[in-house]
């Protein structure tokens, strides 16, 4: 075999791939075996294999593989496995582990097995503080990086040790090859086959990919399903209503502690941003390094069964901590809601699905000067009246005792996680540019930065905004962190003050020196310029980056020309760059904005006609006649 007329061209194809997952019992597993024919040269980049996990959620064990040589000739894997974190998108780290096969050969054929170890969670049936039984987060997910010729799935379901059969389960797909049919068997195993699965092509700024792929959920519940979506979610609302009710209970019993917090004059915002203040200095579990089970067991932290026992305490996890501020909101004398919202980071969420377990995230919804204000103080460095950035424009139910009422989050605007950089520098006669650098992070921006690093020492802090300096640059430059950030408050901007220098940022053109027309660059310099697009345009959240520049030039250079001003505005983006000349002195600015979440795959043209226009802006050339000494070329 040389190729495959469904996939024409491909380096390699799947020829076979199996999926076995086991929910039945608490060792839950999911065992994975592929077969690969290497078709080219290029294919055989696929002799390194890397396989992603959530870190608490699974791990992978068992590794197992071996080559097949075009002679039919076998050799084995080593055993050689190495491990590091990841990241994919907006604090979602993932741990990797990797291995390479030995003498991988075009025509040749690779084989590898590994074992996901699936750790107990919580199901979309369990209460807030307890749970029956423990389940897991079951999928099937067809599509690859490579064709795949066949491939085969099962699933053992959970049975529920005090029932002589499973609980109840149901399954949804999305997008599956003709043919591909998931039915139950009389061992209640759920069996799948599908063929000539097509590649998944994976591109820039798209929606979470699990939720484009191919895939089938697999969706348990103790309860009989509902038929009717609306009967489904008025049982689920009053269900999630009754226990976050029971934890919060009267508001009478938080108004000691609310006493605590505020004074009686204080305005209702000032009171309101008093509780959020309060609540998010206690203790959080969820951002704690993980423990080991001895330790838990040490400490014998036990889960609270009501706001007053975390307020007691003074620690709790993220969810309990997000209800206890609803409950000193109602003691405050608030108009305030429990909601459950889905979160976006993976999928995203509808409800005709009828998956109670994806409404997975708490906020707290406050009525403050007729405004609905959502809140999440159980995220750390959440900003007051915002939410973390996969909580923001989702569906979520508003809770009461009637069912509950489906809202929408708001998406925050562009100007709300802002990047501000402001710098003061000076141009050498040989070229190099170098001063003082202030970045100024807000909202968003300023939150994900610190939830980075939190758990990071002071060296490893100051390396991390380095770094996120340097990567800004399209040149090699020095970067180094002059003051100390406040890496603890959710209020204040993160401002990090730096000395830099990029060394031959000038280069000759001529009797003529040139400088590019911006400076920090380096995030925009590649996005969109596929021709094609397949996906639609997703960005995490709405963001500004806003650069103001001052250039002190050599004394008796002059100006010889200055690129024109840009000002492109549509509507959802906008880029601004100005560049004006003063005394022996440039003053540069740019601004660029995402003002949007989602966009269809057919406006593909207009977005990469933006960011062309913003790439040519910023390569704007500024010319300049030095006095005597020229730059050093490039």
């Amino acid at each position: 075999m040389t190729s495959e007329p469904l996939a024409p061209g491909a380096p390699a194809i799947i020829l076979y791939r199996q999926v076995d997952r086991d929910d039945s019992g608490r060792n839950a597993h999911e065992d994975n075996y592929v077969r690969i024919k290497i078709l080219t040269e290029e294919g055989r980049k696929y002799g390194t294999v890397n396989i992603p996990s959530y870190k608490g959620k699974e791990d992978v064990v068992n590794i197992r593989a071996r080559t097949i040589r075009p002679d039919g000739a076998i050799v084995e894997f080593d055993g050689k496995v190495f491990e590091k974190s990841i990241v994919r998108g907006r604090n979602v780290r993932y741990l990797e582990k990797s291995f390479t096969l030995p003498d991988v050969q075009v025509g040749g054929i690779l084989e590898y097995y590994y074992t996901f170890d699936l750790k107990e969670q919580g199901a979309d049936t369990c209460g807030l503080y307890s749970c029956p039984f423990l389940l897991h987060d079951s999928f099937w997910i067809l599509s690859e990086e490579l064709f795949t010729k066949k491939a085969r799935f099962s699933l053992k379901p959970f049975r529920d040790e005090h029932s002589s059969g499973p609980v109840t389960l149901r399954w949804s797909w999305h997008d599956l090859p003709p043919g591909a049919d998931p039915k139950e068997y009389p061992d209640h195993v759920v069996r799948m086959e599908a063929n000539n699965i097509p590649a998944f092509e994976t591109e820039d700024y798209m929606p979470p990919e699990n939720d484009l792929k191919a895939h089938v959920d697999f969706i348990y519940s103790t309860d009989a399903p509902e038929k009717n979506a609306d009967e489904f979610w008025k049982k689920i609302g009053k269900k999630r209503n009754g226990e976050l009710e029971g934890f919060v209970g009267k508001s009478q019993a938080m108004q000691g502690a609310v006493a605590q917090i505020v004074s009686p004059d204080d305005p209702p915002e000032a009171k309101l941003r008093k509780i959020y203040d309060r609540v998010q200095q206690i203790r959080n579990t969820s951002y704690e390094l993980q423990k080991t089970a001895q330790e838990q067991k040490r400490e014998k932290e036990k889960p609270a069964q009501s706001v007053e026992d975390v307020w007691s305490r003074q620690y709790g996890n993220g969810v309990q901590l997000t209800w206890l501020f609803l409950g000193l909101a109602r003691a405050a004398g608030f108009e305030a809601y429990g909601v459950w919202v889905a979160d976006r980071r993976n999928y995203f969420f509808t409800p005709v699905t009828m998956q109670s377990y994806r409404l997975s995230a708490n906020v707290v919804l406050v009525k403050l000067n007729d405004k609905d204000l959502y809140f999440d103080p159980g995220a750390e460095f959440t900003p007051f009246g915002m939410l973390t950035w996969s909580e923001t424009g989702v569906q979520g139910l508003r809770l009461d005792k009637d069912g509950g009422t489906w809202i929408k989050t708001p998406l925050p605007a562009s100007s709300e996680s802002r990047v501000e950089r402001k710098a003061k520098l000076k141009l050498s006669e040989t070229g190099d540019l170098a001063g003082k650098l202030t970045v100024t992070y807000t909202g968003l921006e300023a939150m994900y930065h610190r939830l980075e690093v939190r758990h990071a020492d002071e060296a490893a802090r100051k390396k991390f905004l380095e770094n996120a300096v340097k990567g800004q640059i399209p040149l090699a430059t020095e970067a180094e962190l002059m003051n100390t950030p406040d890496w603890n408050s959710s209020e204040t901007s993160l401002v990090a003050e730096f000395e830099v220098k990029i060394p031959g940022w000038a280069s000759n053109a001529g009797k003529m020196v040139v400088i590019p027309a911006a400076i920090f660059t380096a995030g925009e310099k590649h996005i969109f310029e596929h021709a094609n697009r397949d996906h639609p345009i997703y960005f995490d959240y709405p963001y500004e980056k806003a650069d103001d520049v001052a250039i002190e030039l050599p004394s008796g250079w002059r100006l010889g020309s200055l690129p024109r001003a840009r000002n492109e505005d549509r509507r959802v983006v906008g880029y601004t760059l100005n560049v004006e000349n003063g005394t022996d002195s440039l003053h540069l600015t740019r601004k660029l904005k995402v003002d949007f979440m989602l966009l269809e795959a057919k406006y593909y043209p207009q977005m990469r006609d933006f960011f062309e226009a913003v790439r040519t802006g910023d390569e704007e050339q500024i010319v300049l006649q030095p006095a005597v000494a020229k730059a050093s070329g490039n």
